[in-house]
């Protein structure tokens, strides 16, 4: 199951890993963001141990959405070596997601 990252563990989680991450920006209440929910959860498994996934809730850790401009959600920030290395604002297809990824491995 994707890691659920918070203000206080962004920093750790995120940019100071070694594997490239996805972060899901996301807040219970957004639809586009249950529908994007299960794709997390499918690429959890399918980057187990080559990428990081993890999720953000915009309305409880409101820090680093603010930082890198997240305006809309749902938001997929992929980190990697600690900078923003590719973005999709709204759902996308799963290849999508795995395309990008793929590309920082």
């Amino acid at each position: 199951m994707a890691i659920e990252v918070t203000d206080a563990n962004f920093e750790e989680v995120v940019l100071n890993s070694d594997k490239p991450v996805l972060v899901d920006f996301w807040a219970a209440w957004c639809g586009p963001c249950r529908m994007l929910a299960p794709i997390v959860e499918e690429l959890d498994k399918d980057f187990d141990s080559k990428a990081k996934i993890v999720k953000v809730d915009v309305d409880a850790h409101q820090e680093f959405a603010a930082k890198y401009g997240v305006r809309n959600i749902p938001t997929v920030l992929i980190f990697k070596g600690g900078e923003v290395a590719d973005k999709q604002v709204g759902v996308a297809p799963k290849n999508v997601y795995t395309e990008k990824l793929n590309a920082l491995l």
